[in-house]
């Protein structure tokens, strides 16, 4: 009688670790059923065994990461590391945005307290570890100027520094308020291409336009906002709110942008 041999299924930490020797930091369910682990209880056994071990966190279900040593006390490694599988994963477009393309393009002056993240339809907030990632909205997703920029495991697409700075006026509350904004904006200006910005105006709304040029000409970065201004020439303007939810009060439209600038705006320096 011929005797069966059993073929053992490599332990899910060993498969872990034959990904991190190949720069991988995360993985899917399929991917650990095409290793090996076709039952899907005892798959998240061993997936609860690892994050009580604290080598696996789950941003979202049925994506994880793997957590090196040395990120152990943050509970996951940067959102940096996997936010492009993430996506992939969840099948949305993407690019990082707001105040974390402005970190990445030199201007982090304050380092934002989550990481942010545009995208193309209304997305949960998502946590691994300490790690908090923030989803924006935009439905004129295919306007959007993004570059790939190099990660320690891959590439993420990031915002250029005129995609982020009209993003900085659309969601200025995200952005920490128009004071925050304009300390951003006088540190992101010098990467600012001017004809960049012009050839960005034709696909965001006026009042925006309106709103960048205003604070650009506050942080004494003119020259950045010449070519908006030109653009505007040939554009019917009406008076705008700075802060479009907030009253007029006594403020008055300044003559250049026609922005009534409702909020005080205190820059850090």
């Amino acid at each position: 009688m011929a005797s069966s041999k059993t073929i053992e299924r490599p332990s899910l930490a060993s498969f872990l670790d034959e990904l991190q020797s190949r720069g991988r930091y995360t993985f899917t369910r399929d991917e650990a059923a095409a290793g090996g682990w076709r039952s899907d209880a005892t798959f998240q056994a061993a997936v609860r065994r690892l994050k009580e071990k604290e080598r696996v966190v789950t941003p979202r279900r049925g994506f994880h990461v793997l957590v090196p040593l040395e990120y152990r006390t943050a509970g996951a490694p940067p959102a940096s590391w996997f936010i492009d599988g993430l996506m992939s994963y969840l099948g949305q477009r993407y690019y990082v945005g707001l105040l974390s393309a402005a970190a990445i393009h030199g201007a982090a002056h304050q380092q934002p307290m989550a990481f942010q993240v545009v995208t193309d339809r209304p997305t949960k907030p998502a946590h691994a570890g300490r790690v908090r990632i923030q989803f924006h909205m935009r439905r004129d997703f295919e306007s959007a100027e993004t570059k790939p920029v190099q990660t320690e495991t891959g590439t993420m697409r990031v915002a250029t520094p005129e995609m982020t700075a009209f993003d900085l006026v659309r969601f200025a509350r995200a952005a920490g308020h128009w004071s925050n904004v304009a300390t951003v904006l006088a540190e992101l200006s010098e990467k600012l291409d001017p004809a960049a910005l012009r050839s960005l105006a034709e696909h965001a709304g006026v009042s925006d336009v309106q709103r960048l040029g205003y604070l650009l000409d506050f942080v004494d970065a003119r020259q950045r906002s010449a070519p908006l201004r030109s653009w505007l020439e040939s554009q019917r303007l009406r008076p705008v709110r700075l802060q479009a939810e907030r009253p007029k009060g006594r403020a008055q439209a300044d003559a250049s942008w026609r922005v009534i600038p409702n909020v005080r705006i205190e820059p850090d320096r």
